[in-house]
């Protein structure tokens, strides 16, 4: 089964009327080699609507904006995607040495996917890990990112709560704790401080169930599908998946939404509005195989139980990725 559909309900309360709210959002799957979208929608209640443009890096961005006063605002987006069958990768293996040679090149042609940025800094205390990486592999670009993003795996544990949305690498290695978002971070600052060029990739990861054909829904609470991973570039091969949360990559499970130099470029819903209320989050993803057992396409609503957000005059509202 490589046809999903899926639903993002995004849910905020307020305890008391705001206005003037205006938000940005990053939900539509991006459309190329490896995956088709064949429909989105977008509905918000108030009612509004969104305007749509490409951003720099070519990802979808939907902005509306709700004037009048309110104090509930839901946004959903309903999506179905077609993920295309990869073929097996064929390219002669470079070493890191080979690497070492080429860094002019590469800082010519991927500066923005070499550069540090605020959540992702090249930290000296990362030259341990990069070294650690180098020791564990073959000598080769491949080897040296598929035993960094394991050795993020195994070294740091996954746990919510143990960060927030603007948590660096920093806090991340301070913990040795964190979800998708910091362990991506921490990834690309290690591969991008030996000199690959690498990306962060907002988007979903298809539950296991779903990818039974047998099965007819799969439900994720929470936003868990809501999923982040990175890209790296390996010199005679392209850019290739790592997921550190997950262990390893599955290019039929990831469906990408948005890709960027960090969380900061691509955060699925991004906004302000006006008011002293403060605001609960709930977030929730349905994910299953676009058909049910009768052929028939369906949509449910869902809701999570939202956590307690601070007071403020200007209030943002941003979603961290699991």
């Amino acid at each position: 089964m490589n046809r999903y559909k899926l639903a993002h309900v995004t849910l905020f309360n307020y305890d008391g009327p705001v206005s003037e709210s205006y938000n940005e959002l990053r939900l539509r799957p991006r459309h190329d080699d490896s995956q088709s979208c064949l429909s989105f929608r977008i509905t918000t209640d108030p009612l509004s609507k969104p305007v749509a443009h490409q951003d720099y890096f070519g990802n979808w961005v939907h902005q509306f904006h709700i004037l009048p006063e309110h104090r509930r605002l839901r946004v959903e987006s309903e999506t179905v995607v077609l993920v295309h069958p990869h073929p097996p990768r064929v390219s002669r293996e470079v070493t890191l040495a080979e690497l070492d040679q080429m860094q002019d090149s590469l800082e010519e042609e991927h500066f923005d996917w070499l550069s540090p940025t605020q959540y992702c800094p090249l930290l000296s205390a990362l030259s341990e890990l990069v070294y650690a990486a180098e020791e564990s592999s073959d000598g080769t670009v491949r080897g040296f990112a598929e035993a960094a993003a394991t050795l993020v795996h195994e070294q740091f544990t996954y746990k919510p709560g143990a960060t927030h949305v603007h948590s660096s690498v920093q806090d991340c290695l301070d913990t040795r704790a964190g979800v998708c978002q910091d362990f991506s971070h921490l990834l690309l600052a290690m591969l991008r401080l030996r000199g690959l060029p690498a990306r962060y990739v907002s988007g979903y990861l298809i539950p296991t169930a779903a990818m039974d054909a047998q099965s007819t829904m799969e439900r994720v609470i929470g936003g868990q599908a809501s999923h982040a991973w990175v890209q790296v570039w390996i010199p005679e091969a392209g850019w290739i998946g790592l997921d550190p949360t997950a262990g390893c990559f599955n290019e039929s499970r990831h469906i990408h939404i948005a890709w960027g130099r960090d969380y900061g470029d691509v955060p699925p819903v991004r906004g302000v509005y006006k008011g002293h209320a403060g605001q609960s989050l709930s977030v929730d993803v349905l994910v299953r195989p676009a058909l049910d057992d009768e052929g028939v396409e369906l949509l449910q609503e869902t809701a999570a139980v939202p956590p307690p957000r601070p007071d403020g005059e200007l209030e943002q509202q941003q979603q961290q990725q699991q």
